[in-house]
């Protein structure tokens, strides 16, 4: 590991520590000079003020508190390729853990602070006061980046696909220097790729010296089981950090169970997480999580379906097809199961998409269709579809249990009709609202690339997954998401 990323990992903990304890300070000096502010602010009571240093000394505790919670939530990793982007929206996630940890003390304890308004603008510029931390850490690492210095030298083996597809995405990360490919065959596979061949399997040991490398990714198997192990080894002899792509049977590997049978060791590969546990606390989280938006947003749906019974004639909510057929959607396991929308077409015009409109049909890579310029869309339709909005009666089908809170889309019956049998593992589990694919550009993915992020996130679920896509949900809707 580079010096440069232990430095830049080390100062991380420290300058989140600093910030927070500095925001409480600007808090507690902004409190004092606040004017009383009726049903807001109340004046001082200077009898339970706390003196500066009492303050202070609160705060260290609490700062104490928020690194630790950043640790346990793996923010101080040692890596300079993490995009900003993300790290930020993991450490908003961890700050209101933390947040909401501090309202927990409170309440248990029933101690109070001096002053409500203190301890907002306490929450409130120690985020500001990080991701300005963060940033101003994220600059300086990157303006040396930039000046080549901390680097890493990366190499692929294996002259494939895959290889350019991740040497095109990587190349947009300054984090890294592309040194080039190893493999057996040592003509260009790709003219439009900046990678050249710089070597045989045979000279890795050599060539990693000569280069310097720092990181090796491999998207091949190679011929023999000695060939992998003798890669593995050799970086592991270096100190080079490996990655790879792995296989079908590799890819299971994430989810295993060891037991034995007699003497017999026997390893199990599980789908998925969801399995026990796991499945009852999603669902504990799906009631949980539903029932406070259904609070939360039944004025918006009861404005929404005021809106579209004044717009267009015709039902409030989407039930029914053309024919009077209910609506369906393939649900677990293939199942079909009712499906609801509040109404953003005109009536009796859902089956043009495959016949008038079907040249208009922009999704040719699968099974999806999706009409450019939709002319079956009302005023209101096309502002709710924006938001997201007439999705809100789906809530409804997740305390029923038809979906969750997060999971694959849901599909059309004719739509899965066309899947390929790989596509088929996305139906292991519960379809959701929101999932993987909505929130990571889901208009610009293919139908393929839709269905390995469904994938992914079958086999590698966690309770903070789910509420990380749920959290960058609400950043897509907030930007108005249009499909």
């Amino acid at each position: 590991m580079k010096r440069f990323e232990i430095f830049f990992g080390v100062i991380k903990a420290p300058v989140d520590f600093i910030m927070t304890v500095l925001a409480f300070l600007v808090a507690y000096k902004l409190r004092l000079i606040t004017e009383p502010i009726k049903g807001i602010a109340n004046p001082i009571d200077y009898n339970i003020l706390p003196t500066i240093n009492e303050y202070m000394n609160f705060s260290l505790i609490v700062a104490g508190a928020l690194v630790l919670i950043f640790a346990f939530g793996k923010m101080y990793t040692f890596q300079s390729t993490t995009k900003f982007s993300k790290e930020i929206s993991k450490a908003a996630l961890l700050w209101a853990i933390w947040a909401m940890a501090m309202i927990t003390y409170f309440f248990f304890t029933r101690t109070f602070p001096f002053s409500r308004l203190a301890i907002i603008y306490s929450w409130g510029l120690s985020f500001i006061f990080i991701f300005m931390g963060k940033a101003l850490v994220g600059i300086l690492e990157s303006i040396f980046l930039r000046m080549n210095i901390g680097r890493r030298n990366l190499l692929f083996i294996g002259n494939n696909k895959l290889t350019h597809e991740l040497s095109q995405n990587l190349e947009k990360e300054i984090g890294y220097k592309m040194i080039g490919i190893l493999g057996e065959n040592l003509k260009q596979s790709d003219k439009n790729n900046s990678l050249k061949i710089i070597g045989k399997i045979e000279e890795f040991e050599k060539i990693i010296k000569k280069y310097k490398i720092d990181e090796v990714i491999q998207t091949a198997s190679l011929r023999s089981e000695k060939e992998n192990a003798d890669i593995l080894e050799i970086c592991d002899l270096n100190h080079i950090a490996f990655r790879f792509v792995p296989d079908a049977i590799e890819m299971r590997r994430t989810n295993i169970e060891t037991s034995t049978i007699g003497t017999v060791p026997i390893i199990s590969l599980n789908p998925t997480p969801l399995e026990g546990w796991g499945k009852i606390s999603k669902r504990i989280m799906d009631i949980v999580g539903t029932s406070l938006a259904i609070i939360i947003f039944s004025p918006v749906m009861l404005i929404t379906a005021i809106a579209i019974k004044v717009d267009s004639k015709g039902p409030i909510l989407f039930t029914k097809l053309d024919n009077g057929s209910p609506v369906k959607r393939v649900g677990q396991f293939g199942g079909l199961i009712p499906f609801y929308k509040f109404r953003s077409m005109y009536p009796n015009t859902d089956t043009l998409r495959y016949t008038q409109l079907a040249k208009n049909n922009i999704r040719t890579d699968g099974p999806l269709v999706k009409i450019e310029n939709d002319p079956r869309i009302t005023k209101v339709g096309k502002f709710i579809r924006k938001f997201s909005i007439d999705e809100l009666p789906q809530l409804f089908q997740v305390i029923k249990g038809d979906l969750s809170l997060v999971g694959p889309r849901p599909h059309l019956p004719e739509e899965v009709e066309k899947y390929q049998r790989k596509h088929k593992f996305s139906l292991t589990i519960k379809p959701g609202i929101t999932g993987i694919s909505q929130v990571s550009g889901r208009s610009n993915l293919t139908f393929d690339e839709e269905m390995k992020l469904d994938r992914y996130y079958i086999e590698n679920w966690s309770i903070w997954l789910d509420l990380l896509i749920i959290l960058k949900t609400f950043v897509v809707i907030f930007k108005g998401y249009k499909e």
